[in-house]
């Protein structure tokens, strides 16, 4: 029984995620669904980037992941359908392809669209569904699409670092208000060497030790430890971090005001 993913930017608030679970059930009966999320922010692509490079790598060799995924942000010419460390990855040509894996892709092919069809999310799963049910009938990637393509390419966000500091982005703000910040714990360890530090944001908040768990303070008390993924959380035992202290996710569309500072955590080490 194949396996897929599907993480999409289309809220559940309408029929679209169980119409595209039904157009992908209609080529592949037997296909096990599982949902990602359906709640990422609009053309947030570093959010997207980390909830999908975490989720995909938890799940076997030989899955299928969807992402639909701000998909109209350019007028689409083709779909990109990737396979990387036996992983099957279907998505707009865009960039996030390269956000996630943090590399080019080891095999990609482009899945054209007709163009006498309106484009929509139900489409692309239509050309994705078949592209699917083609790699289970035995194809390969480079029968099932086109590989002679050069795609679009972005970088992940990666923190800035100094001989004393590293400074950081907030990427993700989960349910609970806890703040994630693109420092992963190899990042930081390897800048610390050793040294005291100091984690400093929204001017004058610090936090001078690591946790292992929320309980490690006391109830109201902030504190920071790196997450189940490895990278930087601030958090709040028993309340809500970004709310307390007005901290924001980064936003490629933020412009050049105050609000730079609220999503930049810089650590100092001593």
């Amino acid at each position: 029984m194949p396996l897929l993913t599907l993480t999409t930017d289309i809220s559940e608030k309408d029929f679209l995620v169980g119409a595209i679970k039904g157009q992908l059930l209609r080529f592949q009966p037997d296909l096990n669904i599982i949902d990602i999320t359906h709640s990422l922010n609009a053309f947030n692509y570093p959010q997207a980037a980390y909830v999908c490079r975490n989720a995909i790598k938890n799940f076997p060799i030989g899955t299928y992941h969807l992402m639909l995924i701000n998909i109209f942000d350019e007028d689409p010419e083709y779909m990109l359908l990737a396979e990387h460390n036996g992983h099957f990855i279907g998505c707009a040509d865009n960039g996030l392809l390269t956000m996630i894996l943090e590399e080019y892709p080891q095999k990609v092919v482009a899945l054209d669209l007709d163009k006498t069809i309106q484009k929509s999310s139900l489409f692309f799963t239509n050309v994705f569904a078949k592209a699917l049910h083609e790699l289970q009938s035995g194809k390969t990637i480079e029968e099932v699409g086109n590989p002679k393509i050069k795609i679009s390419e972005k970088n992940p966000l990666k923190p800035l670092i100094g001989e004393n500091w590293i400074e950081g982005q907030i990427i993700y703000i989960d349910n609970f208000e806890n703040v994630i910040v693109n420092i992963t714990k190899v990042e930081f360890e390897e800048q610390r060497k050793g040294r005291n530090f100091s984690i400093i944001f929204k001017r004058n908040e610090v936090i001078d030790k690591l946790s292992k768990n929320y309980s490690d303070v006391p109830k109201s008390d902030k504190l920071a430890f790196f997450n189940s993924a490895g990278y930087l959380e601030i958090a709040i035992n028993n309340g809500n971090a970004a709310g307390l202290f007005g901290l924001q996710g980064f936003s490629e569309n933020q412009t050049l005001n105050n609000k730079i500072f609220y999503q930049t955590v810089r650590v100092h080490f001593q």
